[in-house]
């Protein structure tokens, strides 16, 4: 069963049916505890039309959702309620299709679609290089983010890049935890990289297995057959420091026999003389 209301009236509903808990978050939309029973309101240029028989609301046009400091803009809004044990109704996912656009307190995700699952406390974001920005940080990728409110991290999956700055991280997956500042703002503290990472510096590119980076530091240790290129310079080891504040690296070679703990270069000298 369809029906069509007014505004006001389907907004009351969805008010009171997508009520479930809440707790300080960033960009989630409903929670798994808590006693903050802040409602869902959703808003939609073309009307809102409730499915009782499906349990969903469906917002059209330029839709909203806002629970709290969390907005979710779409083309279309799709938002799955359930009867609960307790008697009440809750939301138990929201979907969002065009043009989506998730804004919180600190932190703005885009992408073509939105998936949120409310018992898992997991946002994913696709389409479009979906990515989530923040004051400070930009993070990107071709496939999807996931980000996963209790956790405080966000995985990034195909050709994920994290930039800060001047500073640049890539890997096929990247997975940022995020912590609040001196501040009290909401930063990536740190991001870890698995498969085809790359890092470039203003001079320099450090490729590698695994990695991870401190964002306050700068600093990217990097692990498994590490290569650092500047110009036709290439050195090769197992493992490397990276300081992209100071863009000074250091590398190391491989634990065991005495020739796998070399480190392995090639160097012109006339390209570094030109370097100095």
């Amino acid at each position: 069963m369809s029906r069509r209301a007014g505004l006001p009236v389907l907004l009351l509903c969805a008010a009171a049916l997508l009520s479930g808990p809440a707790r300080a978050q960033t960009l989630g939309l409903g929670g798994g505890g808590g006693n903050d029973d802040t409602p869902i309101e959703i808003f939609a240029d073309n009307g809102l039309e409730w499915q009782q028989q499906g349990q969903v609301f469906v917002a059209q046009g330029n839709a909203r959702a806002v629970r709290g400091d969390v907005t979710v803009h779409a083309d279309r809004l799709r938002a799955f309620y359930r009867d609960e044990a307790s008697g009440k109704s809750g939301l138990w996912r929201l979907d969002a299709t065009g043009g989506v656009r998730i804004v919180g307190a600190q932190q703005t995700a885009y992408g073509d679609q939105a998936v949120y699952d409310v018992d898992q406390q997991v946002l994913v974001l696709s389409g479009g290089r979906p990515r989530i920005e923040s004051a400070t940080d930009r993070i990107t990728a071709d496939q999807q983010i996931e980000y996963w409110d209790a956790r405080q991290i966000a995985v990034a999956r195909g050709n994920a890049v994290a930039v800060r700055e001047d500073r640049r991280l890539k890997a096929d997956v990247l997975v940022a935890h995020f912590a609040p500042d001196t501040k009290g703002k909401t930063t990536v503290e740190l991001v870890e990289a698995f498969d085809h990472v790359q890092v470039n510096t203003a001079t320099e590119q450090v490729t590698a297995n695994r990695g991870t980076y401190r964002m306050e530091t700068g600093i990217a240790t990097l692990t498994g057959s590490v290569i650092i290129t500047r110009g036709q310079n290439r050195l090769t080891g197992c493992t490397a420091t990276v300081n992209l504040n100071t863009g000074v690296s250091r590398l190391r070679g491989c634990g065991g026999d005495a020739g796998d703990r070399r480190v392995r270069g090639v160097i012109l000298p006339r390209e570094l003389k030109d370097q100095q």
